[in-house]
């Protein structure tokens, strides 16, 4: 499991690999990840939007950003803690993720970043 802290937010990380399909004619690597999001600080916090860095072992990489997790905008009072599990496919067995929420304090209307660390991604069946 991967963590890290960002002003008083923990992110923590866990993966799985769930398989390999074919779509459009090529093997996909599908991988699922489940965050749970620790409110450590003393205000009120929300998540308002997400930033993804995905990239593969063939250097394909995918840029993604949008409103929330999973189609919600998490409030997370002091001591709050909120999970979600995503995925995302890639075109080789091994890759690395990382990126940031974008959430605003409630106490101070202050928006901030909150850091997502790097994680990687691994099909078992190919590692050494």
């Amino acid at each position: 499991m991967v963590q890290q802290v960002t002003q008083g937010i923990k992110i923590s990380v866990k993966t799985e690999f769930d398989g390999t399909f074919y779509k459009n004619r090529k093997m996909q690597y599908a991988f699922a990840y489940t965050i749970t999001i620790e409110n450590q600080s003393k205000d009120t916090v929300q998540l308002t939007a997400r930033s993804w860095k995905i990239k593969d072992s063939l250097s394909n990489t995918q840029i993604i950003e949008g409103e929330g997790v999973i189609g919600q905008k998490p409030i997370l009072l002091p001591g709050d803690k909120h999970s979600y599990t995503s995925g995302c496919l890639l075109l080789s067995p091994f890759g690395a993720m990382k990126g940031h929420y974008s959430m605003v304090n409630f106490t101070t209307t202050r928006k901030f970043r909150v850091s997502i660390p790097l994680f990687n991604l691994s099909a078992p069946f190919s590692m050494n």
